[in-house]
């Protein structure tokens, strides 16, 4: 494993030639290979973050004042000491800045599921080895990212039997597709999640149950959803759709549900992925099926509360809940359109047809303001615009190959009325959210010059910059505007291990808790730290 700075890539010229200045491991400009004026890269974290919070410098200095006096008032023989301390706590508190945020992760995108991370305290660049390992244990296959809470990491595998791919049994009526990319086959084996200490990576509990894979079989390599923490419990969602609501103390089962059994549901080629969202007392998730497309549950007992829409085919895409237009929105978006419902009720506010490629509705939607975008596969892409009262929406635009962002498996993250994402391709973009104009776009994150199938890059936004995650097992610490690209450190900190066409991928998204990451690949997970220095 070792850290490299890279590049800044800037919008000269929407062509995409990919003007470069590469930084030292110091954070500062260490040669110039394009025109372009370097910032330093060692700048504070987000003035903001520290208000937000109600913790300011200020705000300490004056808690500390306010003792110091009472310490005069209560013994005029302190007067000289007290000052003293007053003194030394205020050159402490200048010299320290705000304490840092600490946070957990417990679900898909964080906290607040909106590809954000809120902790401070985070390095600025990576040490020349990289991060420092903290742990790490063997994991079997799968995309479901981990999710961290209470001092727990939760995370889903698969345990599958050894059985010549070959021979599988093919589940299609007639000719099977040519098309490995659809072909179904029964595969043996069991699904299981597990709960490890966050601190040692140890095993706390698992539960496993035994579940065949009807998916596409290339892509049969584990559970997609991340597990879902709220409170003292844990929900779990397989491929298969097999929901399952375990105590987060010992892993006991405290309710389940079978999509296929209860609702009739017919397991989509790729698997069901749409992570559960806890939303008050109602768990909603996507299922699919005549009228219960989206269906809510109660979060404690698994009774069904409503049921909602219908679909060709449900998608792979989580529910998200938006205040748009002063109206909390539940936005699904399935096989045929996007739409709204009030996530109380079920009800429909609005819907509008956008169909993603082949049922492949993946990436959650994102709002600013009260626009909506979504992306997919085949360079579907579209901006929604809600009406004022929140109750209607229309297409704004549509996206093409020079138009929006066509990703397909990673969540687009709007900042300042911009979009940034990775396409199918492997090239990430900065498109304008008002007409989707594409302001630039680069391959560094992704595959570095060339375009490549499936190629991915997850995006989290922490302060003023972003960490990537890409397909090739690299962690990147970048800031994102629409001047350019510019890069500031980079580190390998996974082996990719899923094939897919010629090229080994990691799918996972990670997760960023406690100033750690944790991410897996199909054979194990690992725990980083990304604290600064002394933290």
């Amino acid at each position: 494993m070792h850290a490299r700075s890279s590049s800044c890539c800037t919008n000269n010229s929407a062509s995409l030639s990919e003007p470069v200045a590469r930084h030292s491991g110091t954070g500062l400009p260490s040669k110039f290979v394009s025109p372009v004026e370097i910032r330093r890269v060692d700048r504070p974290g987000h003035a903001g973050e520290n208000r937000t919070h109600g913790d300011t410098a200020g705000n300490r200095v004056a808690m500390v004042r306010s003792i110091a006096v009472t310490s005069l008032q209560a013994s005029g023989n302190m007067v000289m000491r007290s000052v003293l301390s007053l003194s030394s706590a205020l050159a402490i508190l200048v010299s320290t800045g705000p304490p840092a945020l600490a946070d957990d992760w417990p679900q898909w995108l964080g906290p607040n599921r909106d590809t954000v991370w809120r902790e401070t305290g985070i390095l600025e660049s990576f040490p020349e080895n990289g991060p420092p390992l903290r742990w790490t244990r063997p994991l079997g296959g799968g995309y479901s990212g981990p999710a961290v809470a209470g001092g727990r990491v939760f995370v889903m595998d698969r345990q599958a039997e050894k059985i010549d791919l070959a021979k599988a049994r093919i589940l299609h009526d007639g000719p099977p597709p040519r098309n490995a990319n659809f072909l179904r086959k029964l595969l043996p084996g069991s699904e299981r999640i597990v709960c490890l200490d966050e601190k040692t990576g140890k095993l706390i509990w698992e539960h496993k149950w035994v579940r065949a894979y009807t998916t596409v079989a290339i892509y049969a390599i584990g559970p997609r959803a991340t597990p879902t923490v709220d409170g003292d419990r844990v929900y779990a969602l397989g491929a298969e759709g097999d929901l399952k609501c375990l105590a987060v103390s010992d892993g006991k089962i405290l309710w389940e549900r079978d999509f296929q059994k209860d609702y009739g549901l017919k397991i989509p080629e790729w698997g069901t992925a749409a992570h559960p969202l806890v939303d008050g007392d109602r768990l909603i998730c996507v299922v699919g099926g005549k009228g219960t497309t989206c269906v809510a549950f109660d979060k404690r007992t698994g009774k069904e509360l409503w049921r909602a829409l219908s679909s060709s085919q449900p998608g792979y895409c989580p529910p998200v809940i938006h205040t748009i237009a002063g109206r909390r929105q539940l936005l699904i978006w399935h096989g045929d359109a996007l739409e709204s419902l009030d996530p109380q009720t079920g009800k429909v506010f609005w819907s509008v047809p956008v169909k993603p490629t082949f049922g492949m509705s993946v990436g959650q939607p994102v709002v600013e303001g009260r626009r909506v975008f979504v992306m997919s596969f085949n360079r579907v892409s579209a901006c929604i615009e809600v009406s004022r009262d929140g109750g209607q929406a229309k297409l704004a635009w549509r996206g093409n190959a020079r138009r929006g962002v066509g990703g397909v498996f990673n969540t687009a993250v709007i900042q300042d009325g911009h979009v940034y994402a990775c396409g199918q391709n492997g090239r990430f973009v900065c498109a304008r959210l008002d007409d989707g104009h594409q302001v630039w776009n680069t391959f560094a994150p992704a595959t570095g010059r060339r375009p490549a199938s499936w190629a991915n890059v997850f995006a989290i936004r922490q302060g003023n910059r972003f960490f990537l995650a890409n397909d090739l097992g690299e962690l990147i610490i970048a800031r994102l505007s629409p001047a350019g690209y510019e890069e500031v450190s980079r580190a390998k900190v996974i082996s990719p291990t899923h094939k897919v066409g010629n090229r080994l991928l990691v799918w996972s998204h990670p997760a960023f808790a406690n100033r750690n990451i944790y991410l897996r690949n199909d054979r194990e997970i690992r725990c980083y730290s990304l604290a600064k220095p002394g933290r």
